[in-house]
């Protein structure tokens, strides 16, 4: 998402918030193939990822809170996540076995179902789209909504 796509500032703050999923995604990522701490990792995406120019495009600021909040949560409940994802998955396929990539997007997405206010259904989308975002091409989106919608209904059953 770039500075040149942004629209007008009504839609500011929920693009931030999109950014913010993105970027967690890649925080938690990050620290899974590194080893790195969450704060060197949140510190360093704050102080180099966000509004990054790449290729001549400007990246968005994400929001800061969001960021964190996610990428905080989804370490401090990665348990419950990743209990709550292998349910969600079929037995040959448990998380371990995921694509690391997913395994970010289950986690970050997990930590908003489980310990945010954002309706489910919006979750799920933002998530949809983060995947989008890595796979253009592939079926992983649909894999993703779909995982996502079981998580959603056990995590707030009341929202369906």
């Amino acid at each position: 998402m770039t500075q040149t796509d942004a629209p007008k500032p009504a839609n500011q703050k929920r693009l931030k918030k999109s950014a913010a999923r993105l970027y967690a995604v890649q925080a938690l990522f990050q620290m899974e193939q590194s080893g790195q701490t969450t704060e060197a990792v949140v510190t360093e995406f704050l102080d180099h990822r966000f509004g990054a120019v790449y290729e001549g495009e400007e990246m968005l600021d994400g929001d800061i809170s969001v960021f964190r909040k996610l990428v905080d949560d989804a370490v401090n409940y990665q348990a419950p996540i990743d209990q709550m994802t292998d349910r969600a998955l079929v037995a040959k396929w448990p998380i371990a076995r995921i694509d690391p990539t997913l395994r970010a997007v289950f986690r970050a997405a997990g930590a908003e179902l489980t310990q945010g206010d954002t309706p489910p259904k919006v979750v799920i989308n933002e998530f949809v789209d983060v995947a989008r975002a890595f796979f253009p091409e592939g079926k992983e989106p649909k894999f993703v909504n779909a995982v996502l919608d079981h998580m959603a209904r056990e995590a707030k059953p009341e929202a369906f």
